[in-house]
């Protein structure tokens, strides 16, 4: 079982990475200092394969514990869902004193913090991810919410968990399209961020979608290790965490107006990052080999690299909405070369998708 700690003052706190860890959730929330009842969120697909042994390890710790299943999919990410939450944390009694557990994915993990966050003004919560997409990010850093209709995540808020604890062995039980979509994420911390991971995927790319332990838990750790040095210098996003969005802002537009459910996250993402490493390459911070290494590694990881046929005009719609524009423009995380990155100012979004250039940039990395 390996440890790293998210350093943020008062409230840091530890990420677990191992195998089995999920069979000590009781002891590890105790030493976390986590007191009262909790209510576990899941759904009935991680529920049925999970809850049983996660509620166990809870009651022996001596905690009085609630379940609250949720549908399971990324359409049920809306605020109705959250509804449901307080429903029955009020109907339960729950207080100040105790805390919400996230069982299952990135969309059960955004919707119980958005829930802990919320609920009396804020309360503790864990995250026990389920999924490699959610053990290499979503769980980690904060962010939490739902998704509106007219565009993902615009309803959230930043709270911290207090642990989250990632049990390899659930990995084993996912559908390899959902493992792959994970990989997508892990592939956006070597292009932005560290030059000798992306070659370690590139070489590791077999053993990786083999599900490799050994590679799977270097591929865990070091993602979670990149995300935790960038969240500790910019927690709520006012600077350098918005390299983190790479690939985002067009996969959050293609899931948008594909209706959250034709693509997986990561899939999204992936088909972003391919339009962000040619963009890159166009507005001369990246090289040609360097585009084709990027989207070479994407492809062959078996993830979708091609915008989907919405119009252009569709794409600006929903591109405007995105939490990263300001007055002056939409911020665009460009990769500068592999493992470096720049923020560009665009104007014209619509140039994202017809290339005709771009605002300028500020800074880099």
């Amino acid at each position: 079982m390996e440890r790293l700690t998210v350093s943020l003052a008062d409230r840091s706190y530890d990420i677990i990475i191992g195998a089995g860890c999920l069979t000590g959730t009781g002891r590890l929330c105790r030493e976390a200092g986590l007191g009262g009842k909790v209510a576990v969120v899941t759904n009935p697909t991680v529920g049925a394969l999970y809850y049983e042994p996660v509620f166990v390890s809870l009651s022996a710790a001596g905690y009085d514990v609630l379940k609250v299943e949720l549908p399971d999919g990324e359409e049920y990410k809306t605020p109705a869902s959250i509804a449901v939450i307080y429903t029955e944390l009020i109907r339960h009694g729950f207080d100040r004193g105790c805390f919400l557990l996230a069982l299952g994915g990135g969309v059960i993990g955004d919707m119980t913090g958005f829930a802990a966050a919320t609920f009396l003004r804020g309360i503790p919560f864990v995250q026990l991810p389920t999924t490699l997409l959610a053990q290499v990010d979503s769980s980690v850093g904060g962010k939490t919410g739902v998704n509106h209709e007219l565009g993902k995540n615009l309803i959230g808020a930043f709270h911290q968990p207090r642990l989250v604890i990632s049990d390899v062995e659930t990995l084993t039980t996912l559908q390899p399209r959902d493992f792959v979509s994970g990989i997508a994420e892990v592939v956006k911390y070597g292009v932005i961020l560290d030059p000798l991971f992306f070659s370690y995927l590139c070489e590791q790319r077999e053993n990786l979608l083999k599900g490799v332990p050994d590679v799977v838990i270097h591929v865990i750790r070091r993602s979670c290790e990149l995300k935790a040095q960038v969240v500790s210098q910019d927690e709520h996003e006012s600077g350098v965490r918005a390299v983190l969005n790479y690939g985002h802002t067009l996969g959050h537009a293609v899931e948008t107006l594909a209706g959250y459910h034709q693509y997986r996250h990561g899939e999204a993402v992936a088909i972003g990052m391919v339009q962000a490493a040619v963009i890159s390459q166009a507005y001369g911070y990246a090289d040609h080999g360097e585009t084709v290494r990027i989207v070479n590694l994407i492809r062959s990881l078996g993830l979708p690299t091609d915008l989907p046929p919405f119009t252009v005009e569709e794409y600006a719609a929903v591109l405007l909405r995105d939490k990263k524009v300001r007055e002056k423009g939409l911020t665009f995380v460009c990769n500068k070369g592999i493992g470096g990155f720049v923020f560009a100012r665009v104007s014209d979004v619509s140039s994202l998708l017809t290339g005709s250039g771009h605002g300028g940039s500020n800074g880099g990395g």
